[in-house]
């Protein structure tokens, strides 16, 4: 590392919920054992480079409004190399085990496929160098298919096939550099695989070669030794008017319809759900019922806005929810908590970005302890197995085994009569989680 860009901030520790220093864990403890592992492991926290390191603050009605340092150099090789001292330093002194990227996140784009490979070839190995001294990881790599104006049209999904090829060429590059960097998994984000109007698009036909891509993919990564999980980021729309992964339970209808769903997993995002008119803990219960919990993106949504605007999260309620669902499911299958949130753009100091990842990682934790609290001292569980107690022994017993018939169902309506009324109670969930917050 030539430069500190953040010699001002030292490491950030845990020091409690009593400290009022905002530089400091108040509720993660790294090592604190929760559920019967450490916090750390739960998590897998990791700083998403394109927000932390690449965003200025731009949004459609204005340029960005952050000067960040490391951008200044006016050579792309140089420039990325001071973009990764910078991204090194910040996921060091959060203390935090692993960050992510997408290929041009590392490094800009070329106006050649050969000179973009070359470039994020010499930036993979700078990246080893730092990797090898600090023992930070990488959670996730994937490829931008959606950035450059050649995926106007989809890239997997195009209907030209020259592009189609572009884009295999281009997470090949990207698969190489994660495995390069020994990446844990891999994400397959469509950005632009979906469709502006059904005049002109064939549907049926760009699922089948996103399908039979997404397969290559994975053969090529499985021939050259890769281990890890692929995943798949739920979105409904935004920049596509309809995408194909919809949500959680479309990606696992496509899937397993094209055989797919061994190796693919999905990454929920918190605020991709709630543009689908779904809840977080909706589409994580989805994942995990199909045995496709892999990871999460974190951060939250403007319910005002319908559009996706990435803040970090801080809604302790919507987050133990959550928590619940990912503890009793037996947590993320390979993936973690990857932080695709950034700053508000008037959030203009570089102190900013230890403050929101601070908040973000606090509010996870604080959400842990809670959702384990609630699991491990109170009735939730026996309140909700029991609204289910019917179903425990006798003719339930024998409905959920697939004995009985639909004639029988309507003897045993004859014979019970008019079912009793019975209360879900849900007040009284909703209070039982509020005494634990």
């Amino acid at each position: 590392m030539n430069t500190s860009y953040f010699h001002k901030i030292g490491p950030i520790r845990y020091e409690g919920p009593e400290t009022d220093n905002p530089l400091a864990y108040r509720f993660y403890d790294e090592n604190r054992l929760v559920a019967g592992k450490p916090m750390r492991e739960h998590f897998k926290f990791a700083v998403a480079y394109w927000h932390s390191l690449c965003n200025t603050g731009g949004d459609p009605f204005g340029p960005g409004t952050k000067s960040l340092p490391w951008l200044e150099a006016k050579d792309p090789i140089q420039r990325a190399k001071n973009k990764m001292d910078a991204a090194f330093e910040l996921v060091t002194k959060l203390g935090l085990p692993y960050f992510c990227f997408h290929d041009f996140d590392l490094v800009d784009e070329a106006d050649s496929l050969a000179e973009s490979e070359r470039r994020l070839q010499v930036i993979a190995a700078y990246a080893k160098d730092h990797m090898a001294s600090n023992g930070i990881k990488v959670l996730w790599g994937t490829a931008n298919l959606f950035g450059h104006p050649r995926y106007m049209n989809g890239a997997a999904t195009n209907p030209d096939f020259a592009v189609v090829a572009h884009a295999g060429a281009q997470v090949k590059i990207a698969l190489d550099v994660t495995m390069e960097l020994g990446g844990e998994n891999y994400v397959f984000w469509g950005g632009r695989e979906g469709y502006q109007t059904l005049l002109n698009t064939q549907m049926k036909r760009e699922l089948d070669h996103m399908a039979r891509f997404l397969g290559m993919a994975r053969d090529y990564a499985r021939q050259n030794g890769f281990k890890g999980h692929f995943f798949i980021e739920p979105k409904p729309m935004e920049p596509s008017k309809h995408q194909y992964d919809f949500d959680a339970s479309t990606v696992i209808g496509f899937l397993q319809s094209y055989g797919l769903e061994q190796d693919f997993k999905l990454n929920i995002e918190v605020n991709h759900a709630t543009l689908a008119l779904h809840t977080f803990q909706h589409e994580l219960q989805v994942a995990a019922n199909a045995q496709m919990l892999g990871s999460i993106d974190a951060n939250r949504g403007d319910y005002q806005n319908g559009w996706d605007t990435d803040q970090f999260p801080n809604n302790l309620l919507e987050l133990t929810e959550a928590m619940l669902i990912i503890l009793e499911s037996g947590g993320l299958q390979g993936g973690g908590v990857n932080f695709d949130a950034k700053t508000r753009r008037n959030s203009t100091d570089l102190e900013d970005l230890f403050h929101a990842h601070i908040g973000g990682i606090d509010a996870f934790a604080r959400a842990l302890l809670t959702a384990d609290a609630i699991l491990s001292q109170s009735s939730y569980s026996t309140w909700r197995a029991d609204r289910y107690a019917s179903f425990n022994d006798g003719e339930g017993l024998l409905f959920e085994q697939g004995t009985l018939q639909l004639s029988d169902l309507y003897k045993i309506a004859h014979r019970i009569g008019e079912p009793e009324q019975r209360s879900g109670r849900q007040e009284m969930f909703e209070n039982l989680v509020n005494r634990f917050l």
